[in-house]
């Protein structure tokens, strides 16, 4: 054969196996389904925020783990109930695929992360390129957990040197962006002095972490529009990245904040949307161009809620940054969206960790996270400490 014929010939049969690779197995059938709970602790107390009360160091992940006669197992963030989830024994995870709209149907409802996981398992690829695969190799990320830890008793005499503290933790954690808590006035302290101690932790952490760090605040609706108004021109030379939820959203109210903000050459985006059950809500101000960032929950709209947002905001020139509070699973599932798509703003990371979960070749540094190239989410389980302290809420059997 000569040189030329055989390297053809290597090649052809080189691009079979890749085809052949990408090509679903056969004959696959869910088997059992685990439902566990997945209890995480998170690197610090988080204190209130506007209107709750003191977040703690623990949260919790609904799990669903769904083995199959492939000898392939997927795993996931997965809110449906018992029945539901009984509703894929015995099937083909295929069958819920729909890969030409890129999204996974059937009875989870958003729950769908295990079975996208076992899906990219079975494929041979990450999820994010089950999705679309279409955003950058790193995705920006930031800490949202400087919350009011000025109210906590344990550092009532020297609170100013814990949000130095909480800074430098998160710098250390690979973090160059943080979100912090304000709307003080609206609960826990009478309002002209809660707004006055807002104003002062965000100067304060500004000039401890220093002008290259991305800053923003999320009052949780504490403010009305004039508080909002009289907030921004005491803090507007801190150079804000954005504001989330500083009143509840009304599309004239968004309105005349951008038109405030913009009128003093503030470069501040605005955040909000993270309290909505519905995307439809979303829909007149996103006509208007009232909001930049859409901030639907990681969790309760699942991937294919957050992709269909991400893809009605970029009609109107917005981004998305997914809500993730109190949930280490959200962390990654946000991940593969900002793999996936061109307009999404940032990660919110809870600084939560367990020990049942492993996460392989996540690495975050300077402000970025790499996500890996791993089948599915590259997510694992260490049995042994799932045997120890997973909480297990069902076992459905074909």
């Amino acid at each position: 054969m000569h040189r030329r014929s055989f390297l053809s010939a290597l090649s052809a049969a080189a691009l079979g196996a890749v085809v052949r690779a990408a090509d679903p197995p056969k004959d696959v059938r869910i088997t059992r389904a685990v439902g566990f709970d997945l209890s995480s602790k998170r690197s610090k107390i988080a204190g209130r925020n506007a209107r709750l009360d003191v977040h703690g160091d623990r949260a919790n992940d609904h799990m669903v783990r769904l083995y199959t006669n492939a000898g392939v197992e997927g795993i996931g963030n997965c809110r449906a109930d018992e029945k539901a989830v009984a509703m894929l024994i015995g099937k083909d995870p295929f069958d819920y695929y729909r890969r030409d709209e890129q999204k996974v149907a059937g009875p989870l409802g958003p729950g769908t992360m295990p079975l996208w996981d076992l899906l990219g398992k079975l494929l041979k690829k990450p999820v994010f390129d089950l999705l679309g695969g279409k955003g950058p190799e790193k995705v920006p990320v930031y800490d949202g957990s400087i919350y009011f830890a000025d109210l906590l008793p344990q550092y009532a005499d020297n609170w100013k040197d814990r949000f130095r503290e909480e800074i430098d933790m998160g710098l250390r954690n690979g973090h160059r962006a943080f979100k912090i808590k304000i709307g003080r006035g609206h609960k826990w302290m009478k309002r002209d002095e809660g707004d006055a101690r807002d104003i002062e932790i965000v100067r304060l952490i500004r000039k401890h972490a220093g002008k290259e760090i991305l800053l923003g605040v999320d009052a949780n609706n504490g403010y009305d529009l004039p508080g909002a108004k009289r907030f921004m021109q005491a803090v507007g030379e801190e150079q804000l990245a954005f504001v989330e939820e500083l009143f509840p959203e009304v599309v004239e109210e968004c309105l005349e904040l951008k038109r405030f903000m913009n009128e003093h050459g503030w470069k501040t985006l605005l955040a909000d949307g993270e309290t909505q059950g519905d995307l439809n809500v979303f829909k007149p101000f996103m006509k208007a161009k009232a909001i930049d960032v859409y901030q639907a929950d990681m969790n309760r709209f699942g991937f294919e809620g957050i992709v269909t947002e991400a893809a009605w905001a970029k009609d109107s020139g917005a981004s998305v940054a997914p809500h993730n509070w109190g949930s280490l699973i959200g962390y990654y599932m946000q991940l593969h969206v900002g793999r996936a798509i061109t307009n999404f703003y940032r990660a919110e990371h809870d600084p939560l960790s367990s020990r049942v979960l492993i996460a392989d070749g996540y690495e975050r540094k300077e402000g970025m996270t790499t996500v890996p190239d791993s089948h599915g989410f590259g997510l694992r389980l260490d049995d042994k400490a799932f045997a120890d302290e997973a909480k297990v809420r069902f076992d459905l059997r074909r």
